[in-house]
């Protein structure tokens, strides 16, 4: 009997543990908000700080090589693979919010705000105002 109830609370403790992990981690295919044309894959992940970055994995349809020229600072010139494009973000009620997003096209940063859709779909919304007014939304689907 003891071990039925040891394994119980093991598996409460787990689904605990699991449910407590944000949907938004994980692989999502970037969708151009214009064409539809899907772009790139990027991993969205929890740092050792506790703050959610999002990395570019993959360019699709890409040769690889590309790099960020339109990009200032530390992320001139570097590759697109592997640029950080979503920073410094706190998750507050289900929602990544109050860091920066990196549009590697322009090389210009936006606050941004990310989140799930009914759908389950990750919605990133980059404005000029931390308001979220003046911008535009992409919606990514789960690699």
């Amino acid at each position: 009997m003891k071990k039925k109830l040891y394994f119980l609370l093991a598996c409460i403790t787990m689904s605990t543990y699991l449910w407590a992990q944000t949907p938004i981690l994980g692989e999502w295919i970037t969708v151009d908000d214009k064409t539809g044309e899907h772009l790139s894959v990027v991993s969205i992940y929890k740092t050792e700080k506790g703050t959610y970055e999002g990395k570019i994995i993959t360019l699709i349809g890409a040769n690889g090589d590309e790099r960020c020229v339109a990009c200032t600072g530390e992320d001139y010139n570097q590759p697109v693979e592997g640029l950080i494009i979503i920073r410094n973000m706190q998750l507050k009620k289900e929602e990544l919010c109050g860091g920066k997003v990196l549009d590697p096209d322009n090389g210009k940063f936006y606050y941004g705000k990310i989140y799930l859709n009914e759908e389950g779909n990750l919605v990133l919304r980059g404005s000029l105002d931390k308001a979220g007014i003046l911008g535009r939304s992409q919606v990514w689907l789960r690699k």
